[in-house]
């Protein structure tokens, strides 16, 4: 695998409207800078392009935008282009609200698309890598919807002392991700992290909430490059009802986080090294592919100006892209917006591919997207989903034929119905 790599600052200037929270959030200070990283990857036959940026989310004209020209650039297809963000809720409103449209940042993102294409012109330089997968436990984050006997949804955040009690609830707490590293030196030159968790570490009450900040994510990037050498990339997993264990507590939670993520990146780094007949991937071949999938609207979004972008209305049904990028036995899922973890679960579940990651936000951004019972049980994320109860089960579907569909592509002739005894004895004598 030949890879060449992008870090592009994109922090905006003190006094933009702060996205994620209340319409008059305007930024006082810059705690620390926002990026976009870029990791370009060519296996000899194919070209992909990962591009991961520290904003909130990205509407669904301005992704295909970007692509497009990127593509063009690059003279690859669109659909190996595949742009994600971190989902900070410190940086500059980049989505079109359908209730406040004059708060989309439109200078910022025209900013952007040009730095993210000189970014692009800068991948001149490549460098031979062997690549590993790696996959650790990490118990950082926690699901923010109570859900009781009766199944009825508390959001945490407004009742912090049945926290405890959520604690119980499904998380998904791998964090996973891959590994490039030097083919003559055989040191680390690139990582990517996934995890799920929204990045609300520093988001505290006044001034926590007014700063300009990458949150967790710039902190896993720092303290991996510092430990490494490597540059990194962070992409946001299935976070739509995840948050960290210790959210919304300031800057000291931000570094915590971000430590206790990087060391745990640091031991799934050290495994793979050092197994690599376990996390080695031999043949690394690139895959990718995009599909769409179509389902009704929740009567209160249907051509409802109100509640629903202009993009979106004069229909009662909205068509979303599921977007698939493989590395060897890898695959990065970008789906259309804020998946909450038990969908993201179902997607890991069902893949052909060996280990299978979320991007969130990677083809639109369509607010909060969870199965039929979180509808069931109300709570805020169900009560901003857009789509109606069977849209879920209608994401997976697709993800999962796309999944297949490139899986197909990229190991021709290889049956994942045709498994192997793989037990892996990991204590004496058993």
């Amino acid at each position: 695998m030949q890879i060449a790599f992008f870090k592009e600052d994109i922090t905006p200037e003190v006094g933009v409207y702060l996205a994620g929270y209340g319409l008059n959030d305007k930024s006082t200070a810059i705690l620390d800078k926002l990026y976009a990283a870029g990791l370009y990857m060519d296996d000899g036959k194919k070209k992909v392009l990962l591009i991961s940026c520290d904003l909130l989310g990205l509407d669904e004209w301005y992704i295909k935008k970007c692509r497009k020209s990127i593509a063009q650039y690059l003279q690859i297809p669109p659909e190996a282009v595949m742009i994600s963000c971190t989902h900070t809720h410190t940086g500059p409103e980049t989505r079109t609200l359908a209730s406040a449209p004059q708060q989309l940042n439109s200078s910022y993102l025209d900013k952007l698309e040009k730095i993210l294409l000189a970014g692009v012109k800068k991948l001149v330089s490549f460098t031979e890598c062997d690549v590993f997968f790696f996959s650790e436990y990490c118990d950082a984050n926690r699901n923010r919807r109570y859900v009781a006997g009766d199944n009825h949804a508390t959001f945490t955040p407004h009742r912090r002392e049945v926290i405890e009690r959520s604690e119980k609830l499904f998380a998904d707490k791998e964090l996973g991700g891959l590994l490039f590293a030097d083919k003559e030196t055989h040191l680390p030159v690139y990582i990517i992290g996934n995890y799920a968790a929204h990045p609300l570490a520093g988001h505290s009450i006044g001034l926590g909430g007014l700063r300009i900040s990458a949150d967790y994510p710039g902190a896993f990037r720092d303290y991996i490059t510092r430990n490494t050498g490597a540059e990194c990339m962070f992409i946001s997993g299935a976070a739509g009802d995840m948050v960290p264990k210790e959210d919304e507590l300031g800057d000291g939670a931000i570094l915590d986080l971000g430590k206790k993520l990087g060391k745990a990146a640091l031991g799934g780094v050290l495994e793979a090294r050092r197994n690599p007949a376990r996390f080695g991937m031999k043949d690394a071949t690139i895959g990718y592919c995009m599909n769409s999938f179509t389902v009704p609207l929740r009567k209160k979004y249907a051509d409802n100006p109100a509640k629903l972008p202009a993009p979106y209305l004069g229909s009662d049904t909205v068509t979303l892209d599921i977007q698939v990028i493989s590395i060897g036995e890898t695959a990065f899922v970008g789906v259309p917006g804020e998946l909450c973890s038990e969908l993201g679960q179902e997607i890991k579940w069902h893949s052909p591919f060996r280990r299978t990651f979320i991007a969130y936000d990677a083809t639109a951004y369509f607010s909060y997207m969870g199965g039929a019972n979180n509808l069931v049980a109300g709570g805020y994320e169900a009560f901003s989903q857009r789509f109606s109860c069977r849209g879920g089960l209608k994401l997976l579907c697709c993800a999962e034929e796309t999944l297949f569909k490139v899986y197909e592509e990229v190991f021709p002739g290889k049956n994942p119905d045709d498994c192997e005894d793989k037990t892996v004895n990991i204590l004496p004598n058993n």
